[in-house]
């Protein structure tokens, strides 16, 4: 059967959407258009010099992986850019650029990425350095952004990657809602420590592909197998260990692999989605043991750790981004480290293909379908930032023990407007200021209430505030 580039092209993609995020794969694969199949090179045609530099950066390696099983180890990839030809708008000129992390032919040595075997022991002289540990290498500590919303997480998986086994936070458990971080962080502490002991087998595995594994060596009479396998593991890394409420039989062979890497001075590091105690569907006996090490909690991000995350990836890509625009996705998407990331990938790649510098105006217009205008909400963010700079005091101090006068009268202000502008519960705003009870937000908001009715250059104040929290809100 003789293949054409379109086909060629089409099943490599329905290979890389499984792989990548949807936005990523919308963002960067949807726009190639496949140009030419000659003498096993596949030529694909991308928007841009940029657009080529990315897929170089970021995803050769998948690029590597779908060339291989579609055009053998002879397949080659090569690209066709489109360059800006200013206001000539004739056909574009097209450079045609073999990629340069994919050799002419991919030597008989590359195999593609190892995948779990349904059966490990089906040679009895097993190798571990054989077994893929299932890490993602682009993740480590170096990028993983500390704040206040996972300090304690962060403290904790760099002791436990430093030291495997060895200290009282075994196991590790890392909980949190979608998007915060948690399997950045268990692959950061997997890849140091196969950076430092390599001779360690680390394996990360979700808890769905754990059950499906478990439940394909019952159907094939291997269960031995499959137990004697995960028992040769040193770090043991399990993602979504809510994903085995209610599978007794899985549960029942995760306790006694856990005991016996526990009895062993292995490590487990484990991910949930929840707090240990509020995980149902799970035993109790493997709930006592979830505890017997430490559990951190990973939170959103707070302003400041959105600014640096921004930062910190533009950094990376080598892209400048203006302070205001970087103040403006911080503000604008306040939930999760997943969707911040997305917004970032959407707008690089609208300065791309539109050919423009990223500045205020691209960031609106671009990402006004993907996030919430920024002008339609104040958040507790902005209002703490806000005050603090209105009454010249520090973010911390709003949140500190102290009782200095002027401090104490930014916070009453920020809990004023935090009760005015946002939906928070009363607990929840006195959480965001230092662990406070809804009982002082409530005097607080009496408080500033009572002196805009007999302070007129306090209320004065307050006015030229609220302006600014009004115009956000339109």
């Amino acid at each position: 059967m003789i293949k054409d580039c379109t086909t060629v092209w089409k099943n490599c993609l329905q290979v890389i959407k499984d792989s990548i995020g949807e936005q990523s794969y919308k963002t960067w694969f949807e726009p190639i258009v496949p140009l030419l199949l000659k003498d096993n090179v596949l030529t694909i045609q991308v928007p841009s010099q940029f657009f080529y530099e990315w897929l170089e950066e970021h995803y050769v390696s998948l690029l590597k992986k779908v060339i291989y099983q579609e055009l053998g180890n002879e397949g080659r990839l090569e690209y066709s850019i489109i360059v800006d030809r200013g206001n000539d708008f004739n056909k574009p000129q097209t450079v045609n650029i073999p990629t340069k992390k994919i050799p002419t032919a991919i030597s008989n040595s590359y195999q593609p990425e190892q995948h779990f075997l349904k059966n490990p022991f089906d040679s009895k002289t097993i190798d571990r350095n054989f077994f893929n540990s299932q890490l993602n290498g682009s993740y480590n500590f170096d990028n993983y952004i500390e704040g206040d919303c996972n300090r304690l997480a962060r403290s904790a998986g760099y002791a436990v990657a430093a030291k495997p086994g060895t200290t009282s936070f075994n196991p590790l458990m890392v909980y949190g809602g979608v998007g915060l971080g948690k399997t950045h962080l268990v692959h950061a502490i997997g890849n140091h420590i196969k950076s430092t002991w390599p001779e360690k087998f680390v394996l990360y595995v979700s808890s769905e592909k754990f059950v499906n594994q478990f439940i394909e060596s019952l159907k094939t009479n291997t269960v031995q197998d499959f137990a004697n396998f995960y028992l040769l593991v040193d770090i043991l890394i399990i993602d979504d260990v809510q994903f085995l409420s209610g599978k007794e039989k899985t549960q029942e062979m995760f306790f006694h692999i856990f005991n016996h890497l526990h009895q062993s001075g292995k490590q487990i590091v484990m991910t949930s989605d929840c707090a240990p105690p509020k995980l149902k569907g799970l035993e109790e006996r493997l709930l006592s043991r979830f505890k017997w090490g430490l559990t951190a909690d990973l939170q959103s991000p707070d302003f400041e750790t959105r600014m640096a995350i921004i930062q910190k990836k533009m950094q990376a890509d080598g892209i400048d981004i203006p302070n205001n625009v970087i103040e403006y996705l911080a503000y604008s998407v306040d939930t999760n480290v997943r969707e911040l990331e997305g917004v970032l990938i959407s707008l690089i790649a609208q300065s791309s293909l539109n050919r423009k510098e990223i500045d205020l105006e691209l960031a609106k217009n671009a990402l006004k379908h993907i996030i919430e205008d920024v002008e339609t909400e104040v958040n507790l963010d902005f209002i703490q930032k806000t005050v603090a700079e209105y009454f010249d005091v520090t973010l911390d101090s709003l949140k500190a023990k102290t009782r200095k006068k002027e401090i104490v009268t930014a916070r009453q202000v920020a809990m004023y407007f935090a009760k005015e502008f946002t939906s928070h519960s009363l607990k929840s705003i006195g959480y965001h200021f230092g662990g406070r009870d809804h009982s002082t937000v409530i005097h607080s908001v009496q408080t500033v209430s009572d002196l805009i009715d007999t302070d007129k250059k306090f209320k004065a104040s307050i006015q030229e505030l609220q302006k600014k929290f009004k115009v956000k809100t339109g």
